[in-house]
């Protein structure tokens, strides 16, 4: 960085030009004064006396030395410290085999989930976040981490069939408490998207929320499709692909239950567009808290320019005095 700490000092370099054009123009009294100089008309000017005529840039450009040292220039460097009370989260996504069906369209619950999901992960920083999935059982697709790339990745490669089906609510929150339990950061949350009701698992979904609470980790709940009958795709041996409507069997009471537990909140998403809302909205709940410091230092160049100065100062007196020196 560069900069004049005292820039109004940088208008009297207007005042050089005119310095130097009345330096140029003053008519010099001879030092010799005779009554007649017609003999001396015809006589060549001397290399001496043509080299005196431009001691007065020496001058000027000692005076504007001396000004741009009034101004202070400096140059420094800025030191950004930045402190971050980054925020855990623990994203646990449905994988069960409702999440095939394509109220969603053109695409299934799940791709629009994990796309969303994508969106939300892009728009953090300075956050860890994890991925635990689950249908008939729980487990970790990606700790917490802050290489997003990283997640973006283990994101893709979920798949339907990757654990048993059915739905363990439980298993999943339970899953994801157990990831934030060691964590310092002072804020811990759980985003969990679901689809269905809790029909499997060694833990139910209270005694996970009830765990949560303890632990001081809040808990946001999204219940995902339309009201109603959902078009399901199977596979028909003999027609191939074809479609059957299956109940949206959602527990929004203990989705519910659960985010009032933790502190947390409950949504319904029944459109792409709710759903991406939805993410937006629990971003801007769950803010994190980014102080930014900055030290500034400077050096300063003012002494350097004193001293060019004066050195063409002395340098235009020395040749005035000596070598250029006029004869009285």
């Amino acid at each position: 960085m560069f900069q004049f700490a005292s820039p109004t000092f940088l208008w009297l370099l207007l005042l050089v030009p005119l310095l130097g054009f009345l330096a140029f123009r003053r008519k010099r009294e001879a030092a010799i004064k005779f009554s007649d100089i017609t003999l001396l008309r015809g006589a060549k000017e001397s290399p001496r006396a043509r080299r005196r005529k431009w001691l007065p840039i020496l001058r000027l450009v000692a005076v504007t030395f001396f000004i741009i040292a009034l101004a202070r220039p400096q140059s420094g460097k800025k030191t950004t410290e930045v402190t971050s009370e980054g925020i855990d989260i623990m994203l646990v996504l449905d994988i069960s085999s409702t999440m095939k069906s394509e109220d969603f369209k053109p695409q299934n619950r799940m791709y629009v989930a994990k796309e969303v999901i994508k969106e939300f992960v892009k728009g953090r920083q300075n956050d860890r976040i994890g991925l635990v999935i689950f249908a008939g059982q729980a487990f970790t697709q990606c700790p917490l981490t802050l290489d997003y790339g990283v997640l973006l990745t283990f994101l893709d490669q979920v798949d339907f069939g990757m654990v048993e089906d059915r739905t363990a609510i439980g298993m999943g929150l339970a899953t994801a408490v157990n990831r934030l339990r060691d964590s310092k950061a002072k804020s811990r949350i759980i985003i969990l998207l679901t689809d269905g009701i809790n029909n499997t698992g060694e833990i139910d979904p209270q005694t996970a929320a009830d765990i949560a609470h303890a632990l001081g980790i809040r808990v946001y709940t999204i219940g995902v499709g339309k009201p109603g009958k959902a078009p399901y795709p199977i596979e028909d041996p003999v027609f191939g692909k074809r479609y059957i409507y299956m109940d949206n069997e959602l527990d929004e009471a203990q989705l519910t239950k659960i985010a009032e537990i933790t502190g947390g909140k409950y949504f319904r998403a029944k459109t792409e567009d709710m759903l991406k809302n939805v993410y937006d909205q629990i971003s801007q709940l769950e803010k994190t808290k980014v102080k930014i410091k900055e030290y500034l230092q400077y050096d300063e160049h003012f002494p350097y320019l004193l001293m060019l100065g004066a050195i063409a100062l002395l340098l235009e007196l020395m040749l005035r005095e000596t070598l250029l020196r006029r004869l009285p």
